[in-house]
């Protein structure tokens, strides 16, 4: 028996090349659909359906059903946007979370995970010294080596980090929390990847 389904749960969203570019809503989903920006793809299959062909499908196999008093249609979990192939641009903001997630949750002089949310953000240059607040210059450290480096750079300190700060490369479809992906969705996204910020593309503020 098939459940009730949620317009404000989410829904992956790929490019005319398949590739996914973020997450949207049923709800979000459905209107695209039904203007026919995009196409759905069947969580068993490759098969592109239009809003027709989907409501066609009917509501077996206990999928989660979107119902209207006149329609009961199932939920779509992955479309495709039929005329944008881009990959939207993000620039991911430097904050201690986002450090902490580049750097794996570990301090990046000694390779031993603070408690979450405990770690600090050490300058390897300095502030002091010139150092600047960005991402080339900025590691996640526990409280120990943050103390022991203080105000020096870790050569001085005779400290070596883990890997050198880089400015991560993330799309908006990373860092999905686990409990909201769908296993449909594992079919369009890389291992590594998870979460969204809820961009939408072009495309989408078109339609």
């Amino acid at each position: 028996m098939a459940t009730l389904g949620n317009l404000n749960d989410g829904t992956l969203v790929l490019n005319r090349g398949w590739r996914a570019i973020h997450v949207t809503t049923v709800r979000r989903a459905l209107g695209l659909v039904i203007r026919d920006v995009a196409g759905v793809i069947g969580p068993d299959d490759y098969d592109l359906h239009d809003f027709d062909s989907w409501s066609a499908l009917g509501n077996g196999n206990g999928h989660p059903v979107i119902r209207s008093p006149s329609l009961a249609i199932r939920q779509p979990e992955v479309i495709v946007l039929r005329r944008y192939d881009g990959l939207p641009v993000r620039r991911v903001p430097l904050t201690r979370r986002n450090v902490q997630m580049r750097d794996g949750g570990r301090c990046q002089y000694c390779g031993r995970p603070p408690d979450w949310g405990r770690g600090t953000v050490d300058h390897v240059i300095p502030v002091s010294r010139g150092g600047r607040n960005v991402w080339d210059n900025v590691v996640l450290a526990c409280s120990g080596c943050n103390r022991t480096k203080g105000g020096r750079t870790p050569e001085e300190a005779g400290m070596h980090l883990q890997r050198p700060a880089k400015r991560p490369r993330w799309t908006p479809v990373h860092h999905v929390p686990p409990a909201r992906r769908k296993d449909s969705w594992g079919r369009f996204l890389p291992a590594s990847e998870a979460s969204t910020d809820g961009e939408r593309t072009k495309a989408e503020d078109r339609a």
